[in-house]
Formats: C-alpha cells, sequence, structure tokens
C-alpha cells in the first residue's frame, strides 16, 4: 500500500485534506493516524484569522458549500501549540497548507516552518474560492502563480506541493505552469465558486455569499481536471473532489493520481480518510493487485 510522493513514502495514498482534519491532533481520539498516508492542515497564515461570520457551511443536495474563510490560529502558535503534537505519530505525514495574502506573507509563513520539525511537506494554497484577496488571485493567473511558485520553492527546505483551482480556463495549463516554476507536486482540485439563494428571505444563505462547493456533485468533473493534468505534467498528483468510497479512490488513481486526498466526507464520518484506507486495500486484495501505486495511470482508454 506504499506509495513515494515528492521524494515522501507514505503509508498508504489516503490523505485528509486540508480544512476538514483540523491541526490533526482534533482527530487524534477517533482515527489511528498511523494507518493514513498523512493529512494536511488547516491553511496557516502569517497571522491568525478570525474567518467568515456565520453561516458559513451549508449542506447541498449532493455535497457541501463552505466559506470559512481560511479561519486559523497564525504560524507561530501552530509551531508552539499544534505541532509538537503531532510527534507522537511518526508514520503519518504532517503536510502543511500554507497561505498568504501576498508573496512575502507567503514566504515569511515558510521560513518560519523551516525552523521546526515534525512537517514532510507543504501545500501551497493558491486556490481558496472564498477569501476576497490573495489566493485564488495566485492560483487564476499564470504570471502570478509562476512568480509565487519560484520564491516559495527557492526558500522551502521541504517539498513543495501546489493546490490548484478549478475556477480556470485550464487546470492542466496552469499545472505546467506551476511545474514549470519548480513544484514538486500538485493537488487538485480545490472547490468550485459557488452560491446558494433563499427564495424566501431572497437573501444569500452564506454570510459571504458565495463559497466553495465540494462533495460527490464535484467528482466527475475533478476527475476529468486529474487526468486532463495527468497527461501534461510528470510530476505527482494529489487528487480529490468527492471521494466516498474505495471505488472512488481507485478512479482517481487510474486517472494520474499518485495519492488522493479526502476533504468532505470528513464531516458526515471523521473516520473516514482511515476508513477508505482499510478499504482500498481490500479492494486491491479482491482485485488481486499487488502494489497500488500500480494503479496510477492504468486507466485503459479506448482507441478510436
Amino acid at each position: 500500500m506504499k506509495v513515494k510522493l515528492a521524494g515522501l513514502e507514505l503509508t498508504n495514498p489516503l490523505i485528509a485534506a486540508s480544512g476538514t482534519f483540523g491541526y490533526g491532533v482534533e482527530f487524534e481520539e477517533i482515527v489511528s493516524l498511523e494507518r493514513i498516508g498523512g493529512f494536511v492542515t488547516k491553511g496557516i497564515s502569517l497571522q491568525p484569522i478570525a474567518g467568515h461570520p456565520p453561516p458559513r457551511i451549508l449542506q447541498t443536495a449532493a455535497g457541501m458549500l463552505n466559506a470559512i474563510g481560511l479561519q486559523n490560529i497564525g504560524v507561530d502558535e501552530f509551531i508552539a501549540r499544534k505541532l509538537p503534537q503531532l510527534a507522537r505519530y511518526p508514520k503519518c505525514k504532517v503536510i502543511v497548507n500554507v497561505f498568504g495574502y501576498t508573496v512575502a506573507e507567503y514566504i515569511e509563513v515558510i521560513r518560519r516552518l523551516n525552523q521546526a520539525s515534525g512537517i514532510s511537506a507543504y501545500e501551497l494554497n493558491v486556490s481558496c474560492p472564498n477569501v476576497h484577496a490573495g489566493g485564488m488571485t495566485f492560483g487564476s493567473d499564470a504570471g502570478s502563480l509562476e512568480y509565487l511558485v519560484g520564491q516559495a520553492k527557492a526558500i522551502a527546505a521541504r517539498p513543495l506541493i501546489v493546490k490548484l483551482s478549478p475556477n480556470v480556463t485550464s487546470i492542466a495549463h496552469m499545472a505546467q505552469v506551476a511545474a514549470s516554476a519548480g513544484a514538486d507536486a500538485v493537488s487538485l482540485v480545490n472547490t468550485f465558486l459557488a452560491m446558494s439563494i433563499d427564495s424566501e428571505t431572497r437573501k444569500p444563505r452564506l454570510s459571504n455569499v458565495t463559497g466553495g462547493l465540494s462533495g460527490p456533485a464535484i467528482k466527475p468533473i475533478a476527475l476529468r481536471m486529474v487526468y486532463e493534468t495527468a497527461r501534461s505534467v510528470k510530476i505527482p498528483i494529489l487528487g480529490m473532489g468527492g471521494i466516498v468510497t474505495p471505488e472512488d479512490a481507485v478512479e482517481f488513481l487510474l486517472a494520474g493520481a499518485t495519492a488522493v486526498q479526502v476533504g468532505t466526507a470528513s464531516y458526515a464520518d471523521p473516520r473516514a480518510v482511515e476508513r477508505l484506507a482499510r478499504g482500498l486495500e481490500s479492494w486491491c486484495r479482491s482485485h488481486q493487485v499487488e502494489k497500488v501505486s500500480s494503479l496510477t495511470a492504468a486507466l485503459e482508454v479506448p482507441r478510436a
């Protein structure tokens, strides 16, 4: 079940996605952290962020909308209070999601994290659709993305994963830009920009008006984007978007992902990532798959 990703060896290809697994320590009493490949922290910024006022999470017909607004305790508090507790789980890879409103803020967060121990990689968040500045601006402009990734790679002491936005004309092109600028891997996709309106009050249901759509509703689109990206870049891909069953994970691997991230499913079942890790192992056994890594990009496409 082991896979290699950007120089890291994961116990299995199941990773808890950013924003759905807290700082990891919140789940240690209900999830065996050493039975999952790793987890990505909430987005960590230079200064603490309070996030948007409620309502900021909304259930949809096949998923959820969220506009949390990257609420977090800031990099210094994360290093001092959260990171030391994770040293108890050396097999679980800790990937820190990094966010900034400016290039300088991204770089300073990485600079401070470089001095800390217990971190396996950084995930550069350039794709959050529910903040008013930064983030998504970098992810939707090729020139800005290239500059940010280049600057981050130059200082990062650990592998650099770039989390891409699906809210672009061509995500494969943005992946190429990130790869050429030095990214060690890309993760995709983040949530889709969306909204919901209350017809009775004639008001938006989210305080931020718009938010990010995730869950099973986006899976077919996310799967297509992973497939297109895998045909465009040679660096590893972390696929995500509506994974709730072991078969979903297999589909993303076949499309070209080296590992997958599970997000929205953890809201319905806090043990989802661990459950899917066990389920994927059982699936491989029943289908005579000796190495899960052999599934990556193994999609059999009919010839015209």
